[in-house]
């Protein structure tokens, strides 16, 4: 059985022990008590035969300290002791859920995107995303308004990426991309890439399997879809002029209000471990 204590009683006590076995307590080094700071509390292993002894020399104390023990089984004094850990691992384990329920984890605060909307955004994203932190790798807010900074702020990833923008009329809407956006002579990406806006309701437009003119970009511009005369969303190389057209590529309509629109902050996420 185990007799807990208040904090504040540890040295009076190793003092009774020492004096009713100092055959066995002057032999060893003062023992080492665990506690909480929030319980106050601590725990000595005795033989069952004297606690009875401890109990009557803790009563007789005049300390209102001592009216904080009480005997206890070992197993409830280590169920007692394992709750420190667990609140410093509630903190951790409540960040896990999160994680492990697909919520995505952002390492900064978006401008562009709230809870719900990323939430929204993960439950569409590929599987091979799930789990993995967001970070940003571009920013117009932090990195200024240049499509040249943003492929060189992409250099070197390998991973795919999302694009959120917002527009002068206060519409949010962008792509997710399953290659990093770079300068290239061709297309690329995958039917993994889709677009999406919040106008205000959340819609996603999938591959349509039409084409694959998924991504393309040069120092110019960058653009995702096409084929119908029209990009689905089109950046100048000053991100400050873009469009919006309907498009085969994601059957999908002009993602604002206007198929023309001024730019008012871009982000570029990547999902990557």
């Amino acid at each position: 059985m185990g007799v807990a204590y208040s904090v504040g009683e540890v040295d009076h006590l190793y003092t009774f022990f020492v004096q009713w076995s100092p055959e066995i307590y002057k032999k060893h080094p003062k023992p080492h008590y665990h506690h909480r700071e929030k319980q106050q509390k601590c725990h000595r292993v005795v033989e069952k035969k004297k606690v009875a002894v401890v109990s009557k020399h803790l009563n007789n104390r005049v300390s209102t300290a001592a009216k904080n023990w009480e005997i206890i089984t070992v197993k409830d004094a280590k169920r007692r002791l394992s709750l420190s850990s667990e609140d410093s691992e509630l903190e951790d384990s409540e960040y896990q859920k999160e994680v492990d329920d697909g919520f995505p984890v952002l390492v900064v605060q978006s401008q562009l995107l709230h809870d719900h909307h990323t939430k929204m955004l993960a439950a569409h994203m590929p599987a091979r995303t799930q789990g993995y932190s967001w970070q940003l790798v571009y920013s117009t807010a932090v990195h200024g308004s240049s499509l040249k900074t943003l492929y060189r702020k992409m250099a070197g990833l390998d991973s795919p990426v999302l694009l959120v923008i917002k527009d002068m009329h206060k519409k949010v809407f962008g792509a997710f991309s399953s290659d990093p956006f770079r300068v290239s002579k061709s297309c690329y990406g995958t039917g993994e890439t889709f677009l999406f806006n919040f106008n205000p309701d959340f819609k996603v437009y999938r591959w349509s399997g039409k084409n694959t003119y998924f991504v393309s970009g040069d120092l110019e511009s960058l653009q995702i879809g096409g084929g119908g005369g029209g990009f689905g969303l089109w950046l100048d190389a000053d991100l400050y002029h873009g469009s919006s057209f309907s498009c085969p590529t994601f059957s999908s309509p002009s993602l604002s209000t206007h198929k023309d629109f001024i730019v008012q902050d871009v982000e570029v996420w990547t999902v990557q471990s």
